[in-house]
């Protein structure tokens, strides 16, 4: 039997990259999964045309999680489709770099509205549907520990996603209900590749000093995120797991 059958996750921000992959690694586990989605439709529809064609069960459902009523829905749709949720994944982030002199009200809004706000509001809603053995997985930031030369919101962000993992695990943990932090380092995805960061010098320089000698692929993250989710990681809440080939 598989790891995850007979259970539901809810992936936000699965259209593309991280998101993508850990949706399809779920879905490979048993799992059905509402795949979450801004603005990439067609990025959200292949992801589940790919989960369904493997024989697996996914519904790509629109939502901002920074809006409350989108964040519900979103909860909403995955009792409406499969009738329970057991897994959320708070994977929608949007990062943008600026230095200290160039930070304005609307980068800061932007990221923190997405990255923190959006994550409390979909656990919020989550939280009310999930009973012992559900799992809650956190997607922070390798940056937290390097901190990034022009990353301070971003990476502000990020500690905030930590210690929020480490706050709800205390709410939680008394229900059974477990709050893990999966933080990548860089990862190759259509995300890096559009903000100019994979071919770089700095994605040069961050390969070379990552002891396994590369950049990360989503298909680093997803599996351990689907290991958080599952009740092989049963005895883990209100930890924090780095993902970034050994880097330091």
């Amino acid at each position: 039997m598989s790891k995850l059958s007979g259970k539901v996750a809810l992936v936000t921000g699965a259209s593309k990259g991280i998101g993508a992959a850990i949706a399809r690694h779920l879905a490979g586990e048993g799992a059905a999964v509402i795949v979450n989605y801004a603005s990439s439709q067609a990025g959200a529809d292949a992801v589940v045309a790919d989960i369904t064609q493997a024989g697996g069960k996914a519904v790509a459902v629109r939502g901002d999680v920074s809006k409350a009523n989108d964040a519900q829905a979103l909860v909403d749709a995955a009792v409406e489709h499969f009738g329970r949720l057991d897994i959320l994944v708070n994977n929608s982030g949007v990062y943008e770099f600026s230095a200290l002199e160039d930070i304005t009200e609307d980068h800061y809004h932007r990221q923190f509205n997405t990255n923190v706000l959006g994550l409390l509001l979909v656990t919020q809603a989550a939280a009310k549907h999930m009973s012992e053995g559900a799992s809650i997985i956190n997607i922070g930031s390798l940056a937290t520990r390097l901190l990034p030369p022009a990353s301070a919101v971003y990476t502000g962000t990020k500690a905030a996603v930590d210690a929020i993992t480490g706050v709800i695990s205390q709410e939680l943990g008394a229900r059974g209900i477990r709050v893990n932090t999966v933080s990548p380092g860089m990862v190759e995805t259509e995300g890096t590749h559009t903000a100019g960061i994979i071919g770089s010098d700095m994605a040069a320089d961050m390969s070379t000093k990552t002891p396994l000698g590369r950049i990360g692929q989503p298909n680093d993250i997803a599996p351990i995120v689907t290991f958080l989710a599952s009740d092989d990681a049963g005895w883990l809440t209100g930890e924090q797991f780095f993902a970034g080939g050994g880097m330091r």
